[in-house]
Formats: structure tokens, sequence, C-alpha cells
């Protein structure tokens, strides 16, 4: 008994450290554009930072349907501490002049990691708001199917999430005009198609992973690690 929630426990810690990292290296990233264009269907032009960062709702709803509710909230809060915790990092690292020998000097430094506070917040607050949403609607619709067919909890909870928080970033950003109105509708559909996308994509991947842990607890469809 001592051993599996020994391994429940390393797998929560295991997810947890994912989770942060990905959500930490989006907030550092994020200045970095691209255009993507799979099969000149449309064409993608978004930040870097939205590679890893749909990625996090996957990690979540994974923790939400082996670990629960009070383990996925609890994991959210620790990555907004964390992203804090860097944010601070790099503001004082920006504020400390460079010697003139420094392979990176203070412009270059500021170029990549300088970090608005608007974008900052605009960011933070998006997530707060979108990952307490896809928790809240993801064990609603795991009560409401009796714990069956996961892709419905997993992609409908992930696409309403990242829906609100691409309005929400978007329409904080606009209004504090760090970025121009007329943008809103343009980059609000590239980035929501860009995180449907890798949403509906990482659908195989919950089911592969949340079929390898609840086999190795020994979980049947409604049950969750306790510990």
């Amino acid at each position: 008994m001592n051993t599996t929630k020994s391994k429940a426990e390393f797998y929560y810690f295991l997810l947890a450290s994912i989770f942060v990292a990905l959500l930490v290296s989006c907030n550092l990233i994020f200045q970095k554009f691209f255009s993507w264009n799979p099969f000149g269907l449309f064409k993608f032009e978004i930040s870097v930072g939205l590679i890893p960062y749909p990625l996090t709702f996957l990690v979540t709803d994974l923790i939400s349907e082996i670990y629960g509710k009070k383990r996925a909230n609890q994991v959210v809060k620790v990555g907004l501490i964390a992203s804090l915790v860097v944010m601070g990092v790099v503001i004082i690292s920006s504020l400390v002049p460079a010697t003139e020998w420094s392979p990176v000097n203070n412009e270059a430094f500021n170029k990549v990691f300088g970090l608005t506070g608007v974008a900052v917040a605009a960011s933070m607050l998006a997530y707060l708001f979108a990952q307490f949403i896809d928790i809240q609607i993801f064990h609603y619709l795991k009560e409401l199917t009796n714990g069956k067919h996961l892709w419905i909890r997993n992609n409908f909870s992930t696409i309403t999430s990242q829906f609100i928080d691409t309005v929400v970033v978007l329409g904080l950003l606009c209004s504090f005009q760090a970025i121009k109105w007329e943008l809103f509708g343009t980059l609000l559909l590239s980035g929501f198609l860009f995180k449907v996308i890798v949403a509906l994509c990482d659908t195989p991947f919950f089911y592969l992973f949340t079929y390898l842990l609840k086999k190795k607890f020994n979980l049947n469809d409604c049950q969750v690690v306790q510990f």
C-alpha cells in the first residue's frame, strides 16, 4: 500500500513539475512570433508561447482525472506562484547593469526578456480564469457521463476554457492599449483555432496516459488517487 502511495505521489509531482515548466516557458518566450500555414488552409501568425501553453490544459486534465479536482486546483495555484517568482527574477536581472565584457548586454537582455507589466498581468489573469473554469467543466462533465467518454470532458472543457482565455487576455491587452483593438478579431481567431487544433491532437495522448495511470493505480472510471 505504501509503495502504491509513493508511486502515486511521484507521478503527481512529475505532472505538476511538467505543468510548471510549460507555464513558465510560455511567459519567457512569448515575444517571438511565427507563421504557420498548414496545407494552405489558414495562415497562423502567433506567439511561440502558444506552443507549450495549450499543453498545460492536458496536464491539468490528467491530474483532474487521476487525482481529483482539489489536486488540480493546487497545481494551478502553484503554477501562478512559480510564474510570479520567475517574473520577479527576470525583472531584478534586467535592472542589474551588464559588464562591458558580458556576452549579453543590457539592450539584448531587455529585448528578449523585457516583459511589460500589462502583458504579464493579462496573461496571469487569463491563466487563472481559464484553468479554474477548465477544471470545473471537466468534473461537471465527468459526473454527467458517470466517468465515461474521456474525449468529451477533455475536449469540451479545454476548448471552452481556451476560448475564454484568449478573449480575456486579448481584451485586457487591448483595453490597456498594449495592442490595437482592430487586431482583436484576427488575433482571437488565429490564437483560438491554434489552441483547438492542439487540444484535438492531444486527445489520443490523454487517453493513453489516463489508461496507463489508472491501470498502475487500479482505478475505475470514477475513482481518483487518495493520498
